[in-house]
This record gives structure tokens, C-alpha cells and sequence, in this order.
């Protein structure tokens, strides 16, 4: 008798800095991963950019290896679910399907003044029912310049060729048989023009960004029915059944996603998201550094979340350790604070490109105070990680007055999670225990599968497929309340202190 074929769900995972594919299984195991690596030009300061076409090339190819492979191991695939970058724009010829300009990627800035020119009139606007300011870079004013400055463009749309969308709708538009021309929510949040409240485009905002609306894709869920997989391309008949930013995705791969759940990331920097449920936040703009975003939406309602991040934490790490060279690694600095239990009052503000909270202060710069002639390397590890923590502990706090949503537990990943002391010092600075979740590097893949078997494919209900494994770590909080608010106290002056040297001194300050 032949073996029964196992189902799962082809996951594809399109980054900034590579494209990955993979199979999920129903319990939630990943396998058949491929990855290929994508290159990033910045021709001029400002400018970043990416070659869609490249981009649609290499998708296809890790989907078509992991296909292959899953063959091999005696899977069969029953839907394909798609993560992508966000905010990466597009401009493609329907005709030819070829991209015609390079992408513009969401660390571009090139637009940025003509931004603040209209950032009195909008921000207020935006911030209030967008969940953001007009901010650096926006998908739809470098279209609308495109439209105004380059001929094929401008050739483009007068014969009606023309499509634009971000990463999402581009692969979507190549990978459905139907080609398709939609985007979802959790992208649409972070192209800066989607009404939160009321799952719509602001026209108000385009008409002032001078984007012609008739290019806009059609807004869909992030679980939805796209059709049905282009077998001239993958050479599978499947239902696309979810789309979704990365970011997203990797919350329901690490299992956020109940009201007062948050997550952090930790990289090169540090994201901090905190679920709120099918409210939207009370108090959105309160802080500058905080965004309200849809977390996912399914069966016509949207979740939110509101998100923050440290910019510098483990790249601040990457420099104490290679620049300064103080401690060999992040290793070292980690077991070091481990010994020495406490800071004895030196305090790490890892401010090394700025501030976000609870002040944006782009001015302000990294610190290391409270140093005497009695104190210890190990006692400065314990002030590296604590500031870490600290900050981390900070976006957790905006958000919380931002939601108006208490956290539960804070689920960790990425590579600053490993250290046991880093996490026992940030469960002990606010107040929950946090969860450590193995695997995180494969969370976004896990995460888009997940949501596309929520309704009945794979499982029942979106749950993560998986309880909660004998590898994960609970760190439970283990100071007085007193202690901690002593600890933070000390803190919060250590940052009214910067932020008011910054406001006084501003970009001249790196010259004394």
C-alpha cells in the first residue's frame, strides 16, 4: 500500500535581503527551506532600490526548489500563503509584466522634503485615522514623481499599460493565474494612505500627493481567496490563501495574537508590538515614535497593534565589542552581567542614531554614565544589557499608553534573546514574564502559513498550530516593585538629560 502523502502549505517569505520558501506541515514544522539572496543599490544618498524583476526570478525559484523537494519527501501541497517586505513600491507594464523602473524600497528617503513641505497640513490628519505621520518615504509620491518625470512611465499609463502596487501586489499579479491586482491591509498600513478604521484608501492624501487613484490596487484581507496558483509558472493548481507584511507574519508564527500579547524582535535593532484586538488604539500621535498598524485581518474585521522600536541594540553590542572593543562578544558582555547582578548605578542609553521614544530626537546620542573609580567591566556588561532592556521596556510603556491596552507577557526572539541575563533583567523592568520562543528565524514562514490554513485547511482556528513546547523559557519577574521603579526613576533621568542637551545643542553636538 502507498504511503499517505502529507499535506502542507507552501510559505514564502520575500525580504529586504532574500527570499525564502518553504513547506508547513500541520504541526507547524518547516521544512524543504530554500533561500536565495537579493542585492540592494543605493546609487545616491537617500536612494534605495531593488530589481523587481530580480525579485519575481528568484521568488519563483525557491518556490519551484522547494517544490521539487517536497515532492521528493512525499508531500503534497494544498494552498501557497505570502509574506513580503513592506512598502517596497512597483512599477510594472501589464503587457510585458516587466518591471520598468527599479523598485523604490522602504529604507529609501529621497522624497523626504517634499514631505515635511506638507507635514503641517497632514501629519495631524495621518497620524489621527493612517496610524502614522507623512514620515520620510512614501510608495505613492514616487510614483506620482515617475508620472510627472520619466517618459516610459508617463507612456506607460496614457495607453493604459501601467500598474503600480508594492511586493505583495507584484508577486500576486505574476503568481495567480488571473493576475490579480490587490493589496492587503498589513502592507497597505505601512504605504501610509490606508484608513484604519474603515478598511479604505485616503484620497485626500493621494489627490495631495498627486497619485492617480484609478493605479490603486483593490483592497483585500490578509486571509483571503486570491485564486488560484499560476501552473504555467510553479507548475502547481493551489488556492493562494493569504498576504501579508513579514513583520505580521512573524507575530503569528511566535504566537502573538491576542489583545494585550507583544512581541519583540530583537536584530540589529529592536521592534516592539503590542496587539490590541479589534479596537483601534485610544490614544493614536501621542507619541511620535509609535505607529498604529493592522496586525492581520480576516472574515471582514481588522486586528490592530501599535508598534515602536530601538533603532541600535544588538548593533550596539556589534560596536561596544569590534569599535571599542571592550568585551570580545555579545557572549562575553552577557555572562559578565550575569556576575555582576547589578549596574551599581552606571546606566547605557544605546541611543547610537538617535531617539524614538519617548521623545523622536534624532540629536540625541548613546551614553555611558555613572561610571567611578569603583566600578567593574562587569558591572558596565550589566549597564550595556540593562539599557538594552530599559529601552525596550520604554516602547512597551508607550505603547501601553498609546492602546490603552495593559501587556500580558512579552514573547522574544532573534538573536539578543538568547542571553538568559538580558531577559531576566527586562521580565524584572516590566513587570511580566516574558516567553522565549526557539526557531524565530523561521517564525514569518510559519506565521503567513498559519493564516492561510486558519479556516478549516489545517486548523480550526488561527492558534499558532502548535501548544507551547518544552524548549521555550518562561523568565518570570523577579525584583519588588519598589526596586523597579527605583531603577526606573534613575533611568528616566538619565534621559531627560540627554534629551534636553540634544534640544539645546542639536546636530551641532557631535562637533564638541
Amino acid at each position: 500500500m502507498a504511503e499517505t502523502q502529507k499535506d502542507v502549505i507552501l510559505a514564502v517569505d520575500e525580504g529586504t535581503s532574500g527570499t525564502r520558501a518553504a513547506t508547513v506541515s500541520h504541526d507547524g514544522n518547516v521544512s524543504c527551506l530554500e533561500y536565495l539572496p537579493l542585492l540592494v543599490d543605493t546609487p545616491r544618498p537617500g536612494v534605495v532600490e531593488q530589481d523587481a524583476n530580480a525579485i519575481l526570478e528568484k521568488t519563483l525559484a525557491a518556490c519551484l526548489a522547494t517544490i521539487a523537494r517536497s515532492v521528493a519527501e512525499g508531500q503534497r501541497i494544498v494552498a501557497l500563503a505570502l509574506a513580503t517586505q513592506r512598502a517596497t513600491a512597483v512599477l510594472w507594464d501589464r503587457n510585458t509584466g516587466r518591471a520598468l523602473v527599479p523598485a523604490m524600497v522602504w529604507q529609501d528617503s529621497r522624497y523626504v522634503g517634499l514631505l515635511d513641505q506638507l507635514a503641517p497640513t497632514w501629519d495631524k490628519i495621518l497620524t489621527r485615522e493612517v496610524g502614522r505621520p507623512g514620515g520620510v518615504r512614501s510608495p505613492y509620491i514616487w510614483a506620482a514623481q515617475h508620472l510627472l518625470n520619466t517618459p516610459a512611465i508617463i507612456e506607460a499609463y496614457d495607453e493604459g499599460r501601467l500598474c503600480f502596487g508594492t511586493i505583495d501586489t507584484w508577486l500576486l499579479w505574476h503568481l495567480t493565474n488571473d493576475r490579480i491586482h490587490v493589496t492587503t491591509p498589513t502592507n497597505a498600513t505601512s504605504a501610509g494612505a490606508y484608513v484604519l478604521a474603515e478598511h479604505r484608501y485616503h484620497p485626500g492624501w493621494l489627490a495631495a500627493l498627486q497619485f492617480p487613484q484609478d493605479l490603486l490596487p483593490v483592497l483585500r484581507s490578509d486571509a483571503d481567496s486570491f485564486g488560484r496558483t499560476n501552473v504555467s509558472l510553479l507548475g502547481i493548481d493551489v488556492p493562494i490563501l493569504a498576504s501579508m507584511g513579514d513583520q505580521h507574519a512573524g507575530a503569528l508564527g511566535l504566537e502573538c495574537l491576542d489583545r494585550g500579547q507583544a512581541m519583540c524582535i530583537h536584530g540589529t535593532g529592536s521592534f516592539v508590538d503590542l496587539i490590541t484586538g479589534p479596537t483601534p488604539p485610544v490614544n493614536i500621535g501621542l507619541y511620535d515614535g509609535t505607529t498604529t498598524m493592522v496586525a492581520r485581518r480576516s472574515l471582514d474585521t481588522s486586528r490592530f497593534a501599535v508598534e515602536t522600536f530601538v533603532a541600535t541594540t544588538g548593533s550596539a553590542l556589534d560596536w561596544v565589542c569590534e569599535k571599542l572593543r571592550w568585551f570580545e562578544s555579545a557572549t562575553e558582555i552577557s555572562r559578565l552581567a550575569a556576575e555582576a547582578k547589578s549596574a551599581r548605578g552606571v546606566t547605557f542609553l544605546p541611543a547610537l542614531t538617535g531617539l524614538r521614544v519617548p521623545k523622536m530626537q534624532a540629536n540625541a546620542r548613546a551614553s555611558l554614565t555613572g561610571i567611578s573609580i569603583a566600578s567593574t567591566r562587569s558591572e558596565i556588561a550589566f549597564a550595556i544589557l540593562e539599557g538594552i532592556a530599559h529601552s525596550v521596556t520604554t516602547c512597551l510603556k508607550a505603547n501601553e499608553e498609546v492602546s490603552g491596552v495593559d501587556v500580558s507577557e512579552l514573547i522574544v526572539g532573534g538573536g539578543l534573546s538568547t542571553s538568559d541575563t538580558l531577559l531576566q533583567i527586562q521580565a524584572d523592568l516590566i513587570g511580566r514574564p516574558i516567553r522565549r520562543k526557539p526557531n524565530t528565524a523561521r517564525a514569518t514562514l510559519r506565521g503567513v502559513a498559519y493564516l492561510a490554513g486558519s479556516t478549516g485547511l489545517q486548523w480550526d482556528v488561527l492558534k499558532g498550530g502548535t501548544t507551547p513546547g518544552p524548549d521555550e523559557q518562561v523568565f518570570e519577574p523577579a525584583i519588588s516593585a519598589d526596586h523597579r521603579e527605583q531603577r526606573r526613576a534613575l533611568w528616566h533621568s538619565r534621559i531627560k538629560s540627554e534629551l534636553e542637551h540634544a534640544d539645546t545643542f542639536g546636530a551641532g553636538q557631535s562637533e564638541y
